[in-house]
């Protein structure tokens, strides 16, 4: 089978500016060779005073934002990435712009840091996470009518529950189509605010955990998704979408060596979000995802993989048996 661009204008292809916000930041990145449940005593869990000595450690560029923004530039897919960065981003603005990516609607707070992200991973690749707003706080001034239309679709990723909310009700007045990605941001937001971004949402995503967390929380969740498509991410046992009462089930792709996982699940948004802004089915934009997020787990650090159009496609029709064309 030969997916391309012929095929999908014949059922309607409409070209799509995707919007990205979300955050930019730095990644401390650190690896311990231990087990974390080791360490941490269930009756102690009120009294925590642990340090942990890692192996291995790497600044990197990141943020959520920034790694999706990152995977699209790999794809050659026009994107605008949205939000706002510190002082300390002229580095980080160099190399995006080396790979053609649109940096010209970053915002610079000049007084601030670039938001800073501290990850520690185990052995079993759980993790633990410690995160400096910094400059991104100021995400929830952006001002969404500069920049997208009724016909974009917009990325609102992790960037703290003030910055989500305010491109929510943006893209509400706006009648902007958006993808809900609240992860991030359920211990921050009360009932009522995620119902709102939930409502309104044209594609929602998280984590099989994530999911079950809003579904406790919102009782009228499974009416609220009738009409929307829901993507679930499920690690190494890939993902699920669910749209139109039909699921899609995407199976992951086989790496040989998962050197780390931080990352994958924004490596598969890019993914997943280039097959969408090409007009591809929800079956061939999962598969997508997933063969940018096997990239994304073989390198240490989140925008560390590089690959070219023609690697990836080999990967995709390796695992999938189908050609596409980029």
């Amino acid at each position: 089978m030969r997916i391309n661009l012929e095929t999908t204008c014949s059922i309607g292809y409409n070209a799509i500016m995707l919007i990205i916000t979300g955050s930019l930041a730095y990644d401390y990145i650190m690896e311990f060779p231990g087990s974390f449940s080791d360490h941490i005593l269930p009756e102690h869990t009120h009294n925590i005073n642990l340090s942990f000595i890692v192996n291995r450690f790497a600044k990197r560029r990141g943020g959520t934002a920034g790694n999706v923004s990152y995977t699209l530039g790999l794809l050659g897919t026009p994107h605008v990435l949205f939000s706002y960065a510190g002082k300390d981003f002229e580095d980080y603005k160099r190399d995006f712009e080396k790979l053609g990516i649109n940096v010209s609607k970053i915002q610079i707070d000049s007084e601030d840091h670039t938001a800073t992200g501290f990850a520690m991973s185990d052995k079993k690749q759980n993790q633990i996470w410690g995160f400096y707003y910094g400059a991104s706080t100021k995400n929830k001034d952006l001002k969404l009518k500069t920049v997208a239309n009724k016909k974009d679709l917009v990325l609102i990723g992790p960037q703290g529950a003030e910055g989500s909310l305010s491109l929510i009700d943006q893209c509400i007045a706006l009648d902007v189509p958006y993808i809900f990605d609240p992860g991030f941001i359920l211990t921050q937001v009360k009932n009522a605010d995620l119902q709102r971004g939930l409502n309104s949402a044209k594609y929602i995503i998280g984590n099989e955990y994530e999911m079950k967390l809003m579904r406790d929380r919102i009782r009228t969740f499974a009416k609220i998704i009738e009409n929307k498509t829901v993507i679930t991410t499920l690690g190494g046992k890939g993902s699920t979408i669910d749209s139109n009462d039909k699921r899609f089930k995407i199976k992951s792709v086989k790496v040989e060596n998962v050197v780390s996982t931080t990352g994958a699940g924004d490596a598969w948004r890019g993914g997943f979000l280039a097959g969408l802004e090409k007009g591809f089915d929800l079956q061939t934009s999962g598969q997508m995802g997933a063969v940018a997020s096997s990239f994304a787990v073989e390198y240490f650090g989140t925008q560390e993989q590089s690959y070219t159009k023609r690697e990836f496609t080999k990967r995709y029709k390796d695992t999938y048996n189908a050609e596409i064309v980029l």
